[in-house]
């Protein structure tokens, strides 16, 4: 077989593949509503490096904010041990046996951040846990919010989750030694869920605009039909606006009072929503002020948007890490399941001890708050805000 057949046959079948999902994303059923379950199984994923210590002060906010529904049964959390990478690493699977049925029991879940190996690593050549859960759950929805009061910018992106240049991100073709393919997935079941999602989102929370990123310009088809898709779906939400936009100058342009007058949700394929949500992650003030909700039909998934902090824990500064992005990914679990009024509380809380009081600093350096501290000074606040 000559290297352009084996190339074609490969080709084939990712494409057979991607008919099979398509049927499958045809016969999904509707969004869970929460307020028809007798109880919400929260599960547990504390995560590796500094995800268990900023995990145990994430749920130190959760109790104090829900401690009525916890007694009462109403939320029920769920610690689900295994997806640490030393468990990982042992037995040679992303997510080890058994993990996800247990995750599969949970209704929603509240994940620290997990170690992906790259070249260099100890650990085994593993695929990406985050892209397994993301893929296994069929969260297609990365939900990213990013508030700047003092620039009056409240954001939210809808990245999508599953297709683009990730789906197949391990399964280019190296034709010879002298050439390699990578390929980028759209279908329109994908595009039109993700557009939809987004527009519920905005008419659901008072919003006038959904803005399309993409590379269409460039990228006729793949991007051009998420376009198409975006339009489509807006002619079902009458009063919302949609505007385009192309990525680099999204990216560069992105704090420009007159690039971005009047955006306010976005809607961007995979790759490029990695890129500019990080990028506006760092204008809000660090990766580590930033959460990010993966949503499914049946599932969601709320955890930090920043990584492991190896040099922290390698410098024995694991204590004073940052704990405000996973405590907002508790907030934003609680707008998900229908207490938006307590992710309001906590909003409020967030924005006193770390804008407008900061009686409290974290830095990771030892000679200023650590993680616990901070916590307490949260806390603190929250309660002085219902004495």
């Amino acid at each position: 077989m000559t290297e352009i057949e084996q190339a074609k046959q490969k080709l084939e079948e990712l494409i057979k593949g991607e008919l099979l999902r398509i049927e499958g994303m045809k016969a999904a059923g509707d969004f869970v509503d929460y307020g028809k379950l007798d109880s919400i199984v929260v599960g547990i994923l504390p995560g590796d490096g500094i995800g268990p210590g900023i995990m145990k002060q994430a749920l130190r906010v959760l109790r104090l904010l829900m401690k009525e529904e916890l007694d009462s049964g109403k939320i029920q959390l769920k610690q689900i041990g295994g997806l640490t990478i030393e468990n990982r690493a042992a037995k040679l699977q992303t997510i080890p046996d058994g993990v996800m049925d247990e995750i599969r029991a949970c209704n929603v879940l509240i994940k620290g951040p997990l170690v992906t190996p790259r070249a260099g690593d100890p650990w085994p050549n593993l695929l990406s846990a985050n892209s397994a859960l993301r893929r296994g759950l069929d969260l297609f929805a990365a939900v990213r919010p990013i508030k700047i009061p003092q620039k009056n910018i409240d954001w939210v992106f809808f990245r999508e989750n599953i297709e683009g240049a990730y789906i197949w991100g391990n399964k280019g073709i190296q034709v010879n030694d002298d050439l390699a393919v990578d390929f980028v997935v759209e279908t329109r079941q994908g595009s039109e869920r993700i557009a939809r999602a987004a527009f519920e989102y905005a008419k659901n929370n008072g919003k006038k605009n959904v803005t399309v990123v993409t590379k269409a310009n460039i990228v006729k088809l793949t991007d051009g039909n998420l376009q198409k898709a975006v339009r489509r779906v807006a002619e079902g939400y009458p009063g919302i606006g949609v505007e385009e936009r192309l990525v680099d100058a999204t990216a560069a342009k992105l704090m420009d009072p007159e690039f971005n007058a009047g955006l306010e949700v976005f809607v961007l394929p995979n790759l490029y929503g990695d890129i500019v949500t990080d990028v506006a992650a760092e204008l809000q003030g660090g990766l580590g002020t930033a959460c990010s909700a993966n949503i499914g039909k049946k599932y969601a998934v709320f955890e930090a948007v920043h990584g492991t902090a190896p040099y922290l824990i390698s410098h024995g500064r694991g204590d004073y890490a940052d704990p405000c992005s996973l405590i907002r990914a508790v907030g934003a679990m609680l707008s998900h399941i229908g207490y938006g009024d307590r992710k309001n509380r906590l909003d409020a809380a967030l924005e006193t001890c770390t804008v407008t009081e900061r009686k409290v600093v974290l830095t990771t350096m030892p000679e200023d708050a650590s993680t616990a501290e901070f916590t307490d000074y949260l806390l603190e606040t929250l309660n002085s805000r219902t004495a």
